[in-house]
């Protein structure tokens, strides 16, 4: 087998306490379509997947009906998908192209994120793809208030799965969305409830293959679209305590090399309160733009895409934090990158 022909793409799932993360885990991998899927999850007793359950390779690892491989984390994350990965190579359990690790429900997904993006020995077999976010209609609000755990996954996510909708009246499921939209503009929301399979798209579809797919790019600067509820011109999406959404923008091209070291300072400075930042840049003599994306000080490789996703060809970046001041940095991306403006500190 060759180990670097098809990267195995790892997705994260999380999610508060109770909010259904076990559950949209049976259901998506009852799907065939899933059946070359990796499941890594904390413990088994914590979990409802017993009726999954058909043999037992070892303590740590069932086979599913399905066909998945679900496995404990019993030491930690990088030794447990390097064990995994280790086996598969040699023959012990069936071969899987996608994996999925289920978080704790207190868990802050940002150190996980980091740990598969900046190891090594896991970049070197694996590849970042979904965030997907659980939060259920009815605790959902009091939780993104009530623990910041639930705001950060909120924060980071790709994809939110708004669960137990059934629960719930039309009123309170619009104010959950109201809430979930303001907080993370740039991620897809998918609203189940009992009745309702989710798609296979969570897992098979990954945000980071942009090159082909300039629409999930179109998703990301549709935050612009929130502007001006009860917040003028400020582009200050939402605030929850001090994790806030917020849009920096430019309307003519930038040079590449002043936006990197832009972008560099400010990482620096700003990067653990920085839990998710999603740009598109229009760089001078370029036709079509460039993507960026990263998780806290974590900037991912940038992307060109072959054509605008809009026709507003023009630079827009998402960055979602918290205790971040727009104003400021409005102020020095437009002084490191507008040619008319003195550079100062990011």
């Amino acid at each position: 087998m060759n180990e670097r022909s098809e990267p195995i793409v790892a997705n994260l799932l999380t999610g508060f306490l109770g909010a259904g993360k076990t559950s949209l885990l049976n259901r998506l991998l009852s799907r065939p379509a899933l059946a070359d899927t990796a499941v890594l999850i904390n413990e088994f007793g914590s979990v409802g997947l017993d009726h999954l359950l058909v043999e037992s390779v070892d303590d740590d690892i069932v086979l599913l009906k399905s066909g998945c491989i679900c496995c404990t984390i019993r030491t930690d994350l990088k030794a447990a998908i390097l064990s995994l990965f280790d086996r598969m190579r040699r023959g012990e359990i069936r071969r899987f192209s996608r994996l999925v690790i289920e978080t704790t429900g207190l868990a802050d997904p940002a150190p996980i994120l980091a740990t598969l993006s900046v190891d090594p020995m896991l970049k070197f077999h694996f590849r970042l793809g979904n965030v997907i976010t659980v939060v259920d209609v009815p605790n959902g609000i009091h939780n993104i208030e009530s623990f910041p755990e639930s705001a950060r996954q909120v924060a980071v996510a790709d994809r939110i799965v708004i669960s137990k909708a059934d629960l719930a009246g039309p009123r309170e499921l619009q104010a959950l969305q109201d809430r979930l939209a303001r907080m993370n503009p740039a991620a897809e929301t998918v609203v189940l409830d009992e009745t309702s399979y989710p798609a296979e798209t969570l897992l098979l579809d990954t945000i980071h293959d942009l090159g082909a797919r300039p629409a999930e790019v179109a998703r990301w600067i549709a935050a612009e679209a929130l502007e001006g509820e009860g917040h003028g011109h400020d582009h200050d999406v939402n605030q929850h305590g001090n994790i806030r959404a917020l849009v920096i923008e430019a309307d003519e091209p930038i040079s590449w090399p002043r936006f990197a070291l832009w972008l560099s300072m400010l990482i620096h400075r700003h990067g653990r309160e920085i839990l998710r930042l999603k740009g598109l840049i229009a760089i001078e003599g370029a036709e079509t733009p460039v993507v960026i994306q990263g998780v806290q000080h974590l900037i991912h490789k940038p992307v060109h895409l072959d054509a605008w996703p809009d026709a507003a060809r023009r630079t827009r970046i998402v960055i979602i934090g918290s205790g971040l001041d727009r104003e400021l940095m409005q102020r020095s991306f437009d002084a490191f990158n507008l040619k008319r403006q003195p550079a100062l500190s990011a």
